[in-house]
C-alpha cells in the first residue's frame, strides 16, 4: 500500500523549474513506496524483471545509464499497466575486479598462508605505484575484509547515482552476490548439481591466467592480435630424414609429444604410424594423421605440446597422447623436466619466464644448427582472460565443471530449444546464443583459485597417508548454508581432525562469479526460502542485459534453471547495443573513451539525460551525443511551459468535460492513434518508437493546437469549454505517455493539478481518448489547420513582420473538398493568424494555399 493516492495536490507554481526535481522527487518517491513492490498480487498480475547486478568494482558509465533507462521505461510502462512491478537491484560484487580493485586501492595481496589479524588496519590515505608494485601481504581473511569495505562504499555510491537517474526499483529488493543469501543460493543450487551428477571434478587441460593465478572459463576468453614469430625446427626422421615444423612456441619443445600433420598430406603419409627425434633433447615423437592438421599452413606438419593452445588440447585428448608439463601456474617452466626428457639441456630454461625460455631456446637451436632460417614475424590472435593483461596458458589442474553441453549431445540440444523458447529483443541476437552453444568444446569450468568469492561448499577426506579423496567430496545439509569449508569443518569432523591423516580437508576454491550470477532470478525472488514469493515472480517476465554476456550470463542463468526447474527462467530478453564515442568507437575504460554520467545528470538533469538514452532502440548501437541531451532538456522545458499554460487556462476544472468544436474532437483523435503507436510500441520493448511518436504529436500540439485555440480558450461558452476539455484531456494523456522516459518533470507537472503519482496512474488508453470527445473526431483536420497556420506564418516571416502583426486579408485556394474541411475550424485559424478576412477560392490549387495581403 502506498501513500502517493493521498499526495494533495501542489497547484501551478508561479516560475516552474526543472531545476531541484530529482532531489525532490527522489525523496518523495522513497519516503511514499511509489515503487514499491505489492506481494499480495497473484503471479498473472505481476510484471518481474531480473535486473542486471553491476559490477561495483569500478565507476558507472554512461553504457550503464544507457541499458539501465531502457529497463526502466519497460517498468514505469507496466506499472501503469496495472502490474505490480517486481524490480529489484543488485551488486555483483564478488570475484576477480574487486579482488584487484583492493589491491590497487590499499597496496596489499592476498596470502593465505598468513594468519588473520584482527588489529591490521589498511592505509588511511590512497596508496602510491611504489606500494602497488611491492604490496603488503595479509591473511585470506583481512583480504576478504578489505573487499567487503570497499564494496560497501562503491554499492553507496552507484545506488545515489541510481536514485538521481530516476529508476523506480523497489529499493527494499536489494542484494549483493557476495551477501549471505546470495552465498547460500549459489551454494544450494550448486550441491544439487553434485548430487544429480550435473557438477564434476577432473584433472584436466586449464586455461589459466598466471596474472590473477586462476582457471578461466571459455566464455570468459577473447582474443587479441599481439606479435609473434614462426620459428621453422628441424626434427630427424628415418634415415636421418629432414622434418620441418613451423612453431610460435619454441620453448614448448621439451613437451613435445607428437607430430600430426593432415590424412591426405601425400608429403608425410610414410611417417605416419613412425617416430620422428626432436631437436636439443632427441626425445622419440609419433607422428599421427589428423584432420584438424592444415596442409596450408607452415610447412604442413604441426608439433603437439601439452599444453600450447587448444587444438594441442583437442589431439591429446583424441590421440591419447602422452603427457609432458613444462609450465607451471606461476608462468614459469618447471625446476625439473618432464619423464623421458633429459635434464641436461632442460636445465638452461628450468624457472625462466616463457619469455625468457623462448629467448633461451631458440640461441640453443641456433648454436645446434637446428633453427633454420631466422624466425619470421607475424601478427596472430592469442588467448586471454578478458579481464588479464598476459596471454593465457594450459596447465593440467584439478577443477569442478557443470555440464552444459559441451560434451552431451542430449544436453546440448535441449539447451538449443531452450533458446527457441525465449523471447529475443532484437530477434537476430539469437544467432549468438545459437553460435556459443553449438561451438562449446567443453563443459563450464565453475571453480576459481581466488579469494573473495562463494567458496565451493565442498570437503575430501583424508586417507591414512594424509591424501585426499577426490571422487567422493563430502557436501553440507542445506540447512547449513552458506559455508566456508576453509574455516568450517567438514560434517561429521570437527576443527581438529583438519589435514591430519584420516581428518578432512576443504576445497580451498571459490566459485566463477557467473556460477553466482546465473541464479539472480532465484537469489531476489527467495528460492526456497520465500515460496510464495517465488511462486509470485519465477519464471520471471524480463532479462535486460549486454549482448557481450550472452554467452556468460544469459547462457549460464538457462543451464542453471534448466537443471533446476525444467524451464527458462523468464520469458524475454531485451539487449542492448553499445555505446559509440563521437568517433563511432565503441566505449571502453582500456581505451580511455568513457564519459561518466554524473557531471552530465548535475547539468542537463535525468530527464534530459534519460531522454539521450531513450533514443536508443535495444539492441543498436547509440553514439555519445551532448546535443541530444540539450534536446532532452529543451523538451522537458516545453512540456513545463505548455502546462502550465494549458493549466492556467483553467484545464484542470474541465478534465471530464467533452470536447464538442471540430478542432478539439480532431486534435483528441489524433491523440488517440499516438496512444495505440506507443502503446504497441512499449509492448514490443520499442521505447524509441513509443518516445518519437509521442514527442512527434507533443510539438504540434504545442506550435499548432495550443496557438489555434488560445483565444477561444480565453472565453466563455460552448467552444470555450470545449478548448478547455481537450487541453485537459490531451495533457492528462501526454504526461503519462512521457512519464517512463521522463519521470521527474511528468510527476511535477501531474502534482500541479492530479492527486497521486502520474507513475501509479493508469496508461492511458484509446477508449479513455474517445469517452472526452462528443460524437467523432477527424485527425486530418488538425494537420489541415496546422498547415494553414504555418503558411500564415511563413508569410509573415517572409515580410519580417511579427507573429502578432494582423492580416487584413486572406485567401484559401484549394480543392473544394478541402475547403469545406477548412471551414469547420474558420474561426480558430483567423484568431491565431490575426485574420481580418478569410476568403475560400474553391478549386483554385490542387492543394491548399493561403495567399495573405497586408
Amino acid at each position: 500500500m502506498t501513500d502517493t493516492a493521498r499526495t494533495a495536490r501542489a497547484g501551478v507554481p508561479e516560475r516552474p523549474t526543472l531545476d531541484g526535481l530529482e532531489e525532490t522527487w527522489a525523496r518523495r518517491w522513497q519516503e511514499e513506496g511509489t515503487y514499491a513492490f505489492d506481494r499480495s498480487k497473484q503471479r498473472t498480475d505481476v510484471y518481474a524483471i531480473d535486473t542486471p547486478p553491476p559490477t561495483v568494482s569500478g565507476e558507472l558509465h554512461m553504457g550503464h545509464v544507457f541499458s539501465y533507462t531502457h529497463t526502466d521505461t519497460v517498468a514505469r510502462y507496466q506499472r501503469m499497466r496495472g502490474k505490480a512491478v517486481f524490480y529489484p537491484m543488485g551488486w555483483d560484487d564478488n570475484g576477480l575486479p574487486t579482488e584487484r580493485r583492493v589491491q590497487n586501492v590499499y597496496g596489499v595481496r592476498c596470502d593465505p598462508a598468513l594468519p588473520y589479524d584482527p588489529v591490521w588496519r589498511p592505509p588511511a590515505t590512497p596508496v602510491d605505484e611504489a606500494a602497488r608494485r611491492d604490496p603488503t601481504p595479509i591473511s585470506r581473511r583481512n583480504f576478504i575484509e578489505l573487499c567487503e569495505r570497499l564494496t560497501v562504499a562503491d554499492e553507496q555510491v552507484f545506488e545515489a547515482l541510481w536514485r538521481r537517474l530516476g529508476l523506480s526499483v523497489d529499493w527494499s529488493l536489494t542484494y549483493t552476490t557476495i551477501g549471505r543469501v546470495a552465498r547460500a543460493t549459489s551454494q544450494r543450487a550448486f550441491v544439487r548439481n553434485v548430487l544429480r551428477g550435473e557438477a564434476y571434478q577432473a584433472e584436466a587441460p586449464t586455461l589459466w591466467d598466471v596474472g590473477f593465478a586462476t582457471a578461466v572459463a571459455q566464455a570468459e576468453l577473447e582474443d587479441r592480435e599481439r606479435p609473434g614469430a614462426y620459428h621453422r625446427l628441424r626434427f630427424t626422421g628415418p634415415d636421418g630424414r629432414e622434418v620441418l615444423i613451423d612453431t610460435t612456441r619454441p620453448e614448448l619443445l621439451p613437451a613435445c609429444v607428437a607430430l600430426v600433420c593432415h590424412p591426405d598430406d601425400e608429403r608425410y603419409a610414410d611417417l605416419v604410424g613412425g617416430t620422428v627425434r626432436s631437436p636439443l633433447f632427441d626425445v622419440e615423437v609419433p607422428v599421427y594423421a589428423h584432420p584438424l592438421a592444415d596442409p596450408a599452413k607452415g610447412t604442413g606438419v604441426a608439433m603437439v605440446c601439452t599444453f600450447g593452445d587448444l587444438t594441442d588440447v583437442t589431439w591429446w585428448r583424441e590421440l591419447r597422447l602422452e603427457t609432458r608439463v613444462v609450465i607451471g601456474r606461476d608462468g614459469r617452466l618447471l625446476p625439473e623436466p618432464p619423464a623421458g626428457v633429459p635434464a641436461q639441456p632442460y636445465a638452461a630454461l628450468a624457472g625462466q619466464t616463457v619469455n625468457g625460455a623462448r629467448r633461451e631456446i631458440v640461441g640453443m637451436l641456433a648454436d645446434a644448427g637446428d633453427l633454420i632460417g631466422e624466425p619470421r614475424p607475424i601478427t596472430h590472435p592469442v588467448k586471454f582472460y578478458e579481464r588479464g593483461d598476459r596471454p593465457l596458458e594450459i596447465v593440467s589442474t584439478r577443477q569442478w565443471y557443470v555440464r552444459n553441453g559441451g560434451r552431451d549431445d542430449d544436453l546440448r540440444a535441449a539447451l538449443l530449444a531452450r533458446g527457441e523458447e525465449l523471447r529475443w529483443v532484437p530477434a537476430h541476437m539469437k544467432h549468438r546464443y545459437d553460435h556459443w552453444v553449438t561451438g562449446l568444446t567443453g563443459d563450464w569450468l565453475v571453480s576459481r583459485q581466488r579469494f573473495f568469492g562463494v567458496p565451493v561448499p565442498v570437503w575430501y577426506r583424508l586417507d591414512s597417508a594424509g591424501e585426499p579423496d577426490w571422487s567422493h567430496p563430502l557436501t553440507p545439509d542445506e540447512s547449513a548454508l552458506p559455508v566456508d569449508p576453509s574455516t568450517d569443518p567438514a560434517p561429521g569432523y570437527d576443527e581438529s581432525q583438519r589435514g591430519r591423516p584420516g581428518g578432512f580437508v576443504g576445497d580451498p576454491d571459490v566459485l566463477d562469479t557467473w556460477a553466482t550470477s546465473s541464479l539472480t532470478p532465484q537469489i531476489v525472488g527467495g528460492w526456497e526460502t520465500d515460496p510464495e514469493l517465488f511462486a509470485r515472480v519465477f519464471p520471471m517476465d524480463l532479462r535486460p542485459q549486454g549482448q557481450e554476456i550472452i554467452r556468460t550470463w544469459l547462457f549460464a542463468s538457462v543451464v542453471r534453471s534448466h537443471f533446476e526447474h525444467g524451464v527458462l527462467p523468464w520469458r524475454d530478453t531485451v539487449l542492448s547495443g553499445w555505446i559509440l564515442d563521437p568517433d563511432r568507437k565503441k566505449m571502453a575504460k582500456s581505451k580511455g573513451n568513457v564519459v561518466t554520467p554524473l557531471a552530465l545528470l548535475e547539468q542537463h538533469g535525468s530527464d534530459a539525460v534519460r531522454y539521450w538514452a531513450a533514443s536508443g532502440k535495444p539492441g543498436m548501437d547509440l553514439a555519445f551525443d551532448p546535443a541530444q541531451i540539450k534536446v532532452g532538456r529543451r523538451l522537458a522545458t516545453k512540456l513545463l511551459n505548455a502546462s502550465k499554460f494549458a493549466l492556467g487556462l483553467g484545464a484542470a476544472d474541465a478534465l471530464r468535460a467533452p470536447a464538442t468544436a471540430p478542432l478539439d474532437r480532431a486534435m483528441l483523435a489524433e491523440l488517440a492513434t499516438v496512444v495505440t503507436a506507443a502503446s504497441a510500441a512499449f509492448e514490443s520493448y520499442d521505447h524509441t518508437a513509443a518516445l518519437q511518436a509521442t514527442e512527434a504529436f507533443f510539438w504540434r500540439f504545442c506550435d499548432d493546437y495550443i496557438e489555434l485555440v488560445k483565444e477561444r480558450a480565453y472565453g466563455t461558452g460552448e467552444a470555450a469549454d470545449s478548448a478547455r476539455a481537450a487541453l485537459a484531456s490531451a495533457l492528462s494523456v501526454q504526461l503519462r505517455l512521457f512519464a517512463p522516459v521522463l519521470p521527474y518533470v511528468t510527476e511535477e507537472i501531474w502534482s500541479w493539478w492530479r492527486y497521486g503519482s502520474v507513475h501509479r496512474a493508469p496508461w492511458p488508453t484509446t477508449h479513455e481518448v474517445a469517452r472526452a470527445i462528443e460524437g467523432t473526431g477527424e485527425p486530418a483536420l488538425l494537420r489541415l489547420a496546422g498547415d494553414a497556420l504555418s503558411q500564415v506564418r511563413r508569410a509573415k516571416s517572409e515580410r519580417k513582420l511579427s507573429m502578432k502583426a494582423e492580416v487584413p486579408l486572406a485567401e484559401a485556394l484549394g480543392p473544394a473538398t478541402l475547403l469545406e474541411q477548412l471551414t469547420l475550424v474558420a474561426d480558430d485559424l483567423r484568431s491565431a493568424g490575426r485574420i481580418g478576412k478569410l476568403d475560400l477560392l474553391p478549386d483554385r490549387t490542387p492543394e491548399l494555399v493561403i495567399a495573405c495581403a497586408f
